[in-house]
């Protein structure tokens, strides 16, 4: 099948370059490229969801955990 396809500069040089080094159609090594990739997407075990744990750190009411730098400053301005 003939089809037109827009390549980043980079992955051009990359393919050239493979093509060079193994004496090999340019053709013939984006095919392998391409092929490689869909195998290994297609045949990707899906990742679990990643979760996090959450901690209480045991703050008091009143301070804004988004505000401790501030916290900090004003308690070592006091000194």
């Amino acid at each position: 099948m003939r089809t037109t396809l827009t390549l980043s500069d980079d992955i051009d040089v990359r393919l050239r370059k493979i093509a060079h080094e193994q004496n090999r159609s340019y053709k013939e090594v984006v095919n392998e490229v391409l092929r490689r990739g869909l195998d290994r997407l297609e045949t990707a075990e899906p990742q679990p969801d990643y979760q996090v744990r959450t901690r209480n750190y045991g703050f008091q009411p009143g301070i804004d955990r988004d505000k401790l730098n501030q916290l900090y400053d004003e308690l070592e301005g006091s000194d």
